[in-house]
């Protein structure tokens, strides 16, 4: 990559195996440690990584698995992710390495609790470490 990006996210629908994994001591380009984030689960074929410093100690402080329910996580991530993805796509306007490639969510799939949990939480910490709005 010819530009170092403060963060990657991506969100991948592929077929994987039960995992439920944090890895958190790999070194990253700057010699601090990442603080990456993989849930995957073979029975839905959906997984989130999220490779964000701070990310997973931030969201320590935030409200439990269970205070939201899975229709309010649903909604809100679709309108971040047509957010998000219409700046991926303005590259003029949104800085491309903030925004660097698009969210692949499909409105009609059941990614169940945990996907959209993270997802959300991700989208909220984003909004707020990067200063910016999404719907």
């Amino acid at each position: 990559m010819k530009y170092f990006l403060p963060f990657l996210f991506l969100v991948s629908i592929i077929s994987c195996s039960v995992q439920k994994e944090r890895t958190g001591n790999e070194l990253n380009h700057n010699g601090s440690k990442n603080d990456t984030i993989r849930i995957a689960n073979d029975s839905l074929e959906y997984e989130i990584i999220i490779f964000e410093p701070g990310f997973h100690s931030w969201l320590a402080t935030q409200r439990p698995r269970g205070y939201y329910n899975l229709n309010y996580l649903e909604q809100r991530n679709r309108l971040f992710v047509i957010s998000y993805n219409q700046r991926v796509l303005n590259s003029f306007q949104f800085d491309p390495k903030l925004y660097p490639e698009q969210i692949n969510y499909e409105y009609n799939k059941d990614y169940g609790y945990e996907v959209n949990y993270l997802l959300y939480h991700y989208f909220v910490y984003f909004q707020e470490k990067y200063r910016q709005k999404l719907r």
